[in-house]
């Protein structure tokens, strides 16, 4: 098969799958994985797609980690809904798990006149946004500040299996894909959350309209670890169907 050829057949796999790896690429072309990563390159060059380790991703926006504030003017609206929905579902007392999203940024603000909760973060920008907020007690876990203002790394990340717990986690992240799987685009902000999951009882998924079927690269976590997915979109389909047969609770924003 000649170098055009390979190409125009990873692109194809690409827009059918949303994700393609280098490994099953070889396979599939019968070249070795050397000559994948050189038709990946080309591709990449042409910017017909994004390479990522291992494998690529199609070069549309939803397959880049966009900066902070990029993601703060994405959707802002629905982003507020579901944080007008969510913090429904805190009560007095209550410890709290939030990721480093824009839809927990947006939390944050709601909080404000909530009394005797617990916040454990690794979001500066929900650091400052409740810092001395009476009423509301923030813990933040340490690590390295990253250009998202979030904290990351393997400090962070053992900071809160080692020493918290909570009894709910509201976290947003790239999108549902296919096989049960909420996907991530940021390797770093997909071990927090990770870590977070474990250590909380209840899971609620933030996840506005645009963010259904979108592509992301890590699996974050599966729809059988939550219990609630907190939507503005219309859940039909395939998807309904999975969530129901899983007993996850869907809340409308």
């Amino acid at each position: 098969m000649l170098a055009l050829e390979r190409q125009k057949r990873i692109l194809e796999l690409l827009n059918i799958e949303g994700v393609v790896t280098v490994s099953k690429l070889s396979a599939e072309l019968g070249v070795t994985e050397e000559t994948v990563r050189r038709d990946l390159e080309k591709l990449e060059s042409k910017e017909m797609l994004r390479r990522t380790h291992g494998g690529a991703l199609p070069m549309d926006e939803g397959s880049y980690e966009f900066s902070l504030e990029k993601r703060k003017a994405l959707n802002v609206e629905s982003k507020q809904a579901l944080a007008r929905t969510a913090i429904q579902y805190i009560a007095t007392g209550d410890t709290i798990f939030l990721d480093a999203s824009t839809t927990t940024f947006y939390m944050a603000k709601e909080l404000k006149t909530m009394k005797n909760i617990t916040v454990i973060t690794n979001s500066i920008r929900v650091i400052n946004e409740l810092s001395g907020v009476e009423g509301v007690k923030v813990i933040a876990v340490g690590g390295i500040v990253s250009n998202n203002q979030s904290l990351v790394g393997a400090m962070t990340e053992n900071y809160i299996t080692e020493n918290y717990f909570a009894d709910k986690m509201f976290f947003s992240s790239r999108g549902i894909g296919e096989n049960l799987a909420i996907l991530e685009g940021n390797e770093q902000e997909c071990f927090i959350k990770q870590s977070m999951l474990k250590n909380s009882k209840l899971h609620y998924y933030l996840c506005d309209k645009s963010k259904i079927g979108r592509v992301g690269y890590m699996r974050l976590t599966t729809l059988d670890n939550i219990q609630y997915l907190i939507t503005d979109g219309d859940i039909e389909g395939n998807l309904k169907q999975t969530l129901d047969e899983l007993n996850v609770k869907i809340i409308t924003a």
